[in-house]
């Protein structure tokens, strides 16, 4: 048995973690089988101990910290995490993973331009799929939100366990937003990724339940 495997995408505040708890909840109401990982996995691994630090500015600002090595950080705390998922992958029909290496390329790339960027980009894969042989999706759901709502959305969040702060170092920087989005839109046309606007006509967020549907109707084909 190999189930399937799907990872959801989006900048900060796109609502991937309410809808990847939709989408298990949905899929084991009509008989299947699901795990569930997020990633970063803040279960005290090394890794996500230092991610925490990374986001909560202990390691330096976004300027002192170069993106190959907090993307090393991120790398590394899915590969802790490789055993298990290989193990849900072979055990159950869905494994629902909110962020996964795109977020890596996304986040990480968005601190760098032009050619800096893509040789991050390719180099993010060659160590995430190439040295750590990280199982690929067969399936990326992006929920593409506009940053400037997003950021609205992030603001309601309540208190996180790997910061101190309101806003991470990343999602207290407004260019952030915008160029990760820029990334996961690339990706999502060279990729044939799922997208799912985010946004209604009226520039608010969609109902939660209708953005639901439109995921569950692109998935269950493939399950």
């Amino acid at each position: 048995m190999v189930g399937l495997f799907l990872a959801f995408e989006g900048i900060d505040g796109s609502g991937k973690g309410t809808q990847a708890a939709r989408l298990a909840e949905t899929a084991r109401g009509h008989g299947f089988s699901v795990e569930s990982f997020s990633f970063p996995l803040y279960d005290d691994n090394p890794f996500s101990r230092a991610i925490g630090q990374y986001l909560n500015g202990e390691l330096g600002s976004l300027d002192e910290v170069h993106p190959v090595l907090s993307a090393l950080l991120y790398a590394c705390d899915r590969y802790h995490a490789r055993p298990e998922l290989e193990r849900a992958i072979a055990a159950t029909d869905l494994v629902v993973c909110d962020r996964y290496v795109a977020s890596n390329l996304a986040h990480q790339g968005s601190q760098l331009e032009g050619g800096e960027r893509r040789r991050l980009l390719y180099w993010l894969l060659e160590v995430e799929y190439g040295e750590f042989a990280l199982p690929k999706p067969d399936l990326v759901v992006l929920l593409d939100a506009h940053p400037r709502l997003a950021r609205t959305l992030v603001a309601k969040k309540g208190a996180r366990p790997y910061t101190t702060l309101e806003a991470d170092i990343l999602e207290s920087d407004e260019a952030h937003g915008d160029a990760s989005r820029e990334i996961y839109l690339e990706l999502a046309q060279r990729d044939g990724w799922c997208v799912v606007e985010t946004a209604g006509d009226d520039g608010g967020m969609r109902d939660v339940d209708a953005i639901a549907a439109e995921i569950w109707t692109a998935v269950e084909p493939a399950l």
